[in-house]
C-alpha cells in the first residue's frame, strides 16, 4: 500500500452519474473539484480541465468506479485522450470507505474518496476491450433482454390459460411468436460476429473442445470476459468471474461454511453453472474431479462450484495454451492435487 503516493504525481476520482461527472483532482494534499456532463463534449472539457491545471497525461492516474455503459464511455473517451484510467470494481470502494470510516456520502465526496483510492492502492490500469468484443457484449446482453422478456410472456401465458382469458391469449401468443423469431436472429448474429473476427473465432473453437462448452456460454465468456490472456493465471480469471471459494474460519470460534465469493461479473458467473452440471457427466476429466469431491465430502451446491471453478480454468488454459483440450492433462494434475 503506497500511503503517500508520488508527490509529483495527480490522482483523479471520478464519480459516475447518468448526466454527469464529479471530478476531484488531488495533487500535493490539496483538492479541485469540478461537475461535467457526461457525455461527448463533457469528456472533452474535463481533459482540457485537466490540463489548465497542469496536469500531465504521464503524471496522472485517474479512478472510476466500473457501473456499466455509463463509465465505459468515459472511460474510453480519456484513453483515448492519452490518460491513464483505472475502472474499478465498486465493491473494493466501498471496502475502502468503511476503513477510513466515513461518514458523509455525496458525488464530491466519492470522487475525493476515488482519488484517495487511487493514491493509496494504485489500482491496476484499465485495457479497453476491442470493438469487436464491445458489440458482441451488446448483441450478448441484447440476447438475455430477448430471453427475459420470452420467459416473463410464457408466465404469463400460462396464467392467462389458468384464468380463461382467451382475448388476452392471443396477444401474448403473437408476442411470444416476435420473440422467439428476434431470438433465433441475434443468436445468427452472434455466431455470424464471432465467425467474421479472427479473434473471436478461434478462442470461441478452442472453447468448444471442452466438453460441457455448448455457444451460449462460449459467447457469454468472450463479451463479458474479453480477452482471457490479460489474466495471469487461471485463479485470476475465476476471481473475475466470482466463483473463487470464500472462507470464514478465525480462531476456535469462527468456523463459517465456505461458499463462493460472488464479488466478480455477475452476469459472467451464472454462465458456467448449466455448463458444470453438464460436465459432471460429460467431461472426463471434470467427471473424475467432481467423484473426487464427492468422496471427499463436499456438499452437492459445492462440487458444483468447484466443477464451475475448474470449468474456467479450463477454459484459461486452452486459450493461453492454444491447444484444444486434451482430457490427459487436468487428469495427470488430478493424481497429485485437488484442482481446486
Amino acid at each position: 500500500m503506497n500511503l503517500n503516493g508520488d508527490m509529483d504525481k495527480s490522482y483523479i476520482g471520478i464519480d459516475v452519474a447518468k448526466r454527469k461527472l464529479d471530478c476531484v483532482i488531488m495533487r500535493h494534499g490539496k483538492f479541485k473539484s469540478k461537475v461535467f456532463p457526461n457525455q461527448a463534449d463533457g469528456f472533452q472539457a474535463l481533459h482540457q480541465w485537466l490540463l489548465a491545471y497542469e496536469v500531465c497525461t504521464n503524471q496522472a492516474h485517474l479512478c472510476l468506479e466500473a457501473t456499466g455503459p455509463y463509465s465505459e464511455q468515459v472511460a474510453l473517451a480519456l484513453v483515448s485522450l492519452g490518460w491513464q484510467v483505472s475502472v474499478v470494481n465498486p465493491a473494493r470502494i466501498k471496502g475502502f470507505a468503511q476503513s477510513e470510516l466515513a461518514r458523509n456520502k455525496t458525488d464530491k465526496s466519492d470522487a475525493a474518496l476515488l482519488a484517495r483510492f487511487c493514491m493509496a492502492l494504485q489500482p491496476s490500469l484499465w485495457v479497453p476491450p476491442s470493438p469487436a468484443y464491445r458489440q458482441l457484449r451488446a448483441l450478448v446482453e441484447r440476447r438475455q433482454a430477448l430471453q427475459d422478456m420470452h420467459q416473463q410472456e410464457m408466465n404469463r401465458l400460462e396464467a392467462h390459460q389458468a384464468s380463461g382469458e382467451v382475448l388476452v391469449i392471443g396477444h401474448v401468443q403473437q408476442h411470444i411468436d416476435w420473440l422467439n423469431a428476434q431470438i433465433t436472429q441475434i443468436e445468427k448474429d452472434i455466431d455470424d460476429h464471432i465467425d467474421g473476427h479472427p479473434e473471436l473465432k478461434q478462442d470461441a473453437e478452442l472453447m468448444a473442445t471442452i466438453p460441457g462448452l455448448g455457444h451460449v456460454t462460449i459467447a457469454k465468456v468472450l463479451a463479458y470476459a474479453g480477452d482471457v490472456r490479460r489474466f495471469t493465471n487461471g485463479k485470476a480469471l475465476a476471481a473475475y468471474v466470482g466463483i473463487t471459494p470464500k472462507q470464514r474460519e478465525s480462531g476456535s470460534s469462527v468456523k463459517g461454511r465456505t461458499m463462493i465469493a460472488r464479488t466478480g461479473h455477475a452476469a459472467l458467473r451464472k454462465a458456467p453453472y448449466m455448463p458444470g452440471m453438464v460436465a459432471l457427466r460429460h467431461n472426463p476429466a471434470l467427471k473424475v474431479f467432481g467423484e473426487r469431491m464427492r468422496s471427499n465430502g463436499l456438499a452437492p451446491k459445492a462440487v458444483i462450484g468447484a466443477v464451475m471453478r475448474k470449468l474456467v480454468h479450463l477454459i484459461y488454459g486452452v486459450i493461453k495454451s492454444g491447444k484444444p483440450f486434451d482430457a490427459e492433462i487436468p487428469l495427470k494434475g488430478l493424481a497429485i492435487q485437488d484442482g481446486i
